[in-house]
């Protein structure tokens, strides 16, 4: 399948998910990281979710990640130049719904990319070879272009994935080190 056609048939799969199953589900993801070898790190990036899409509620793994004493790291988006601007979390940071529902930041402690050691990121689908779709504006991959070689790239999803290769992957298309689902874990080389 093509981006567009994996696009509507995961939309669709989430929008069919009840509430209490997409939290069990959120739920599963989080403890499956647990497993991960990801925990040396100290700044960790998170999306928080667009709940009228029903993405994965990262306040678990945000709990793992404070639990730890990890530096957690939020995004803010410009739609402009499609660029996010990274912030540290922090007692005093204030989150703000933008126009798309996505919270966010409204400023802080700027995190440049570079010190950014893990990405969970969002996504729509995924395939067996750790390429992913999003929502196709490329946030993302103008986002971990500008962090570190080694810096891990985690994928979240509710579903398994997709065992033909992605159709219509861009040379721009940055693949994940791992995604986490609620039943397993996969990891790319």
């Amino acid at each position: 399948m093509n981006k567009k056609e994996l696009r509507q048939k995961y939309r669709l799969l989430r929008q069919q998910l009840t509430d209490t199953e997409a939290g069990e589900k959120s739920l599963a993801i989080a403890n499956n990281a647990l497993s991960l070898p990801i925990w040396k790190g100290t700044y960790y990036h998170i999306f928080l979710p667009i709940e009228r899409h029903s993405e994965i509620d990262t306040s678990f793994l945000l709990s793992i990640l404070q639990g730890r004493d990890k530096e957690v790291v939020l995004s803010r988006s410009n739609f402009d130049d499609a660029s996010m601007t990274h912030y540290l979390l922090t007692d005093n940071t204030v989150l703000r719904k933008n126009e798309y529902d996505i919270p966010e930041p409204v400023d802080g402690i700027e995190v440049p990319p570079k010190k950014v050691d893990v990405v969970f990121i969002p996504l729509l689908a995924f395939d067996a070879q750790g390429n992913r779709v999003g929502y196709g504006k490329g946030f993302y991959d103008r986002f971990l272009l500008q962090c570190r070689k080694d810096t891990l790239k985690i994928g979240l999803s509710y579903f398994g994935a997709e065992e033909e290769t992605i159709a219509g992957l861009l040379e721009s298309d940055i693949r994940l080190d791992y995604c986490i689902t609620p039943d397993r874990t996969y990891t790319f080389s």
